[in-house]
Order: C-alpha cells, then structure tokens, then sequence
C-alpha cells in the first residue's frame, strides 16, 4: 500500500477519483498510519479534527485550535491546528522569584487546512517537529484527551451520593481498570466532576432544590414530612424534616427526648439540630432534624413548631437541652405542658471555667459534686448545697445562684420522680452527631446534607434490625436468682413471641 495513500479509506473515491480521508484507527494500527501529509483531504471539518486528535494523542502532545477564518458565506473556510506549547515564553509577572510555570515554548508544529471548491479539505502545510520533547505515555493526561464514560460517570455519582470519599472513588476506578495508565484522567477530575454534579443540583437555588428533594422524598412514602422557611430572595432560613420511621418511632419512643444544636456539618454554617429519643435496645433514634439560620428564639420557635405538626400536635412529656436561653423560651412558647431538664455534663463541664479562680478551688468542686451527686432526697440536696455555699463563702457567685434558682431543672434528686428514659444529659445527641461524621464534612452542600442524612438514616435502621434479630435469639440472664424475677422473665419472653407470631 502506498504510504501516501494510508490514511484514507479508499473504499470511498468522489467523482474526480480522489481518496475522501475516513479512517477507523482499529483497522490501521501502525503510528505511521497517522502521520499528516500535504495534500490528503478530509471530507469535514470534524474528520479533520479526530484525525488531528488522534496523531496528537500517538504522538504524545496537546492540540489546540490556533486560527480559524470564515468565507463569504460565513461558514469556517481556513483553520490552524497547532500544539498547545507553540505560544511565545515570555511572562508577564514582574518578579523573578515568583515565577509560575508556563506551556509557552515557541513549538512550530501544526497543519494547515483549507476549504476548497470542490466540498473537500486538504492539508496545505504540515510541521511535524516540535520544540520540546514529547511522550505518548503521557498523553492520557492532557485534558483533550481525557474522558469519562458513562459508567465511570455512573460509579462516580452513586459512590458520592452513598457518601465515599473521591480518593476512594477514584482508587477504586484505578483497580477496576488494572492501573492508573489505563484510565484516561486522574483524582482531580473525579473531584471536579463531583464538584460540577453537585453545583448542578442546586442549579435553580438551594430553596428550590431542597424542595424538589423533598417532593421525591414525599413520593416514595406519603409520611415524609418536611417543611422549609424561605426569605424574600427565596433563600433557605430554616429546615425541618423528619421521614417515616422517625415520625412511627415517636409514638412509641417520644416520651423523652434530647434537643441538641451544637453540630455545625455544612459550609453554610447552620446549625444542625436533632430531636434524639431512646428505643427498645436502648439505642440512640432520630425523631426529625433541621437546619437553623441562627440559634435564637424565633427560629427554635419555628423549628419546634414545624416539629409538633410532624408529630400530630403530641409534644414529649420531657425534653433534655443546654442552658441556652432561647431554647428555653421557645420551649416554654411551645411546649408549655413539657418538663424541661437541662443537660448535668454541660453544667458541671463549666465546673472549671466557673471556680477555677478560687483558691480553694479543688475543694469547692468536690463540695459541690458531692451535694448534686450524693444526694438522695430534697432535704439532703438543701443542706449540702447551703452547706458549701456558706463554707467557701460563695454566695455572691453569679453562676452559682443562678444555678441554684433553676435547681428543679437539673438536680438529680429533684427531678428522680419524673420518668426520663435513663437521659439526663444530651449524650443522645452527641451520639447522633458522631454517627452523621461518617457522612457528613464541612463541605457539604444542603442538597446533599439531606441525602448523606437519608443514607445514614438507613444505616442506623439496620443497626436496629440487627438488634431486633439479636434479641429474639438470645435470652439475658437475670440480675438474682428470685423465682419472681425468672417467672416474669419467662412471661415476658412468650409474650414477645407471642407477638412476633402474630405479625
């Protein structure tokens, strides 16, 4: 075969006898196959294009578009392609030590095709010899020719939306194509890909694609609830939702919950609150969330509203929070039949912050340990409190007469009567966020807040039904050897199997 006639396919000759360049690189596969020569025509401009793409790519460097002009009927007639380094290497920068790294290198290489009266293009001018050096083993990283097929794009997407993080993504890209010079771009794409897909969800606005998430949401299960509070400019202020198994878990599990907001997940900085009650393992259970735009008294308000419209206007009968001043008057707008604890860990965490002043200091913290841990009735706790109070002569304390003034909600003793689920701090809450930490950085967007929720959601069910299968094969042994004790054990078990037989 001629080598000036290799390049064409010439199963395809026009009325005038001439070789019309279609190529198919799986038929001719030696890099010499590929090499431009003046005169070979093309039969469009995007044939002229792949053709160039392809001997760039074998021969180990970036093309470009360099100059382009149109005819008289306004249609491209006379185009340059040239390597991506034929720009000149001056800089612009003024300071030599701090110099950045430029492509420019005064290559020559490029071709030259026209347009001409007879439909076809043709290679006028060709220069094969560039000024640097090239290596096809590289060339999968320039970025004309790197890509993402459909199901690298599709691996990449489920693995974000399932909450994996892109180097893992990407390693595993890696191994499934058998090495990193099988696939055609790096980590950075699949980080920028990801980046793209995630700005293109919250295209229309966060308002917006929050609300045609939840609408989805809604369509799969008619007991998805939410609600979302927009500003004039259609920007998210606060959010709240709260899906099926939550909303069946309150009935059962909702007579005492913790109400937490110290978790900031987003980049938008908004504070992520949790309602967290306690199921029948003991287990930590989500009872709705939302996002606030601030920590004051009206967007709790809000929250809690939205909350007990969730839950059929049934407020707890207890609910453990910090101290935080608007929670408690948003509580007592909104929740007046409700007892309100606050948390004892955040209390006697300010232990040190608070006495650490005093000289005494060591002793007065034991004192006053012992006068909330130590005592078992009203009377007790009085006396030992006024008891420390007058010895270290603390009475003009601000936080601790503040403390002493709201006694009833969080002393131990004070508050033993009352059932509270085994909480008297807001441990459930803390739990909850260590459990989103597996889903959820600083980084994400709302729109993906809610799904790494809904994935962490589902992740937390299992945990349940595990337990539920655990339970129902094993028996705990009892506390003592009391006949009573090991009657209402066996009552109990049949019971529960009793009921498991019926559903």
């Amino acid at each position: 075969m001629d080598s000036s006639n290799v390049l064409v396919d010439c199963g395809s000759i026009d009325d005038e006898g001439i070789e019309v360049g279609n190529f198919n690189v799986e038929e001719e596969d030696d890099d010499a196959c590929w090499e431009p020569k003046i005169d070979m025509c093309f039969s469009s401009l995007d044939e002229v294009k792949s053709f160039y793409k392809e001997y760039a790519f074998r021969k180990g460097f970036e093309w470009k578009i360099r100059t382009s002009r149109k005819g008289r009927d306004g249609e491209v007639c006379y185009l340059i392609l040239a390597c991506t380094r034929e720009r000149s290497q001056v800089t612009k920068s003024l300071c030599t030590l701090k110099t950045r790294p430029t492509m420019g290198k005064n290559c020559p290489a490029k071709i030259c095709i026209k347009l001409k009266e007879d439909g076809l293009w043709y290679i006028q001018k060709f220069e094969p010899d560039h000024s640097h050096h090239t290596s096809p083993r590289k060339a999968r990283l320039f970025k004309a020719n790197k890509k993402m097929d459909l199901h690298v794009r599709r691996t990449i997407e489920i693995n974000d939306d399932a909450g994996v993080r892109v180097n893992k993504t990407f390693q595993s890209l890696v191994k499934d194509a058998g090495g990193y010079e099988n696939i055609p771009f790096n980590e950075r794409d699949v980080r920028n890909y990801v980046n793209k897909e995630r700005r293109a969800i919250g295209k229309e606005g966060d308002g917006k694609a929050l609300i045609s998430y939840f609408c989805q949401m809604r369509e799969q299960n008619p007991n998805f609830f939410y609600e979302i509070d927009l500003d004039d400019d259609f920007h998210v202020k606060n959010v709240f939702w709260a899906d099926a198994r939550s909303r069946a878990a309150y009935e059962y599990f909702g007579d005492v919950v913790t109400f937490d907001t110290t978790y900031l997940t987003n980049r938008y900085d908004m504070p992520f609150a949790v309602f967290v009650g306690v199921n029948h393992h003991g287990q930590s259970t989500l009872l709705g969330c939302g996002l606030l735009s601030g920590e004051d008294t009206e967007s709790f308000e809000w929250l809690f509203n939205s909350w007990l419209r969730c839950m059929l206007g049934k407020p707890p009968i207890g609910i453990v929070t910090d101290q935080c001043k608007a929670m408690q008057n948003a509580i007592e707008a909104v929740f007046p039949t409700t007892r309100h604890r606050w948390c004892l860990w955040h209390i006697m965490k300010k232990i040190a912050e608070k006495l650490s002043g005093y000289g005494d200091y060591k002793r007065i913290k034991f004192a006053m340990k012992e006068a909330v841990y130590d005592t078992f009735t009203t009377d007790d706790f009085e006396e030992k409190w006024c008891s420390f109070i007058e010895k270290f002569e603390l009475q003009e304390n601000h936080w601790l007469r503040g403390l002493y003034n709201e006694r009833h909600r969080w002393v131990p003793t004070l508050l033993r009567k009352y059932f509270w689920a085994g909480m008297s701090t807001t441990q459930r809450s803390e739990s909850i966020h260590a459990f989103f930490d597996g889903y959820i950085n600083s980084t994400t967007s709302l729109n993906q807040f809610v799904k790494q929720y809904d994935n962490a959601l589902r992740s937390r069910a299992e945990k349940e039904f595990e337990a539920d299968f655990t339970s129902m094969n094993t028996t705990i042994s009892c506390g003592s050897n009391s006949s009573i004790e090991k009657q209402f054990q066996g009552l109990t078990s049949y019971a529960s199997t009793s009921t498991r037989l019926l559903k």
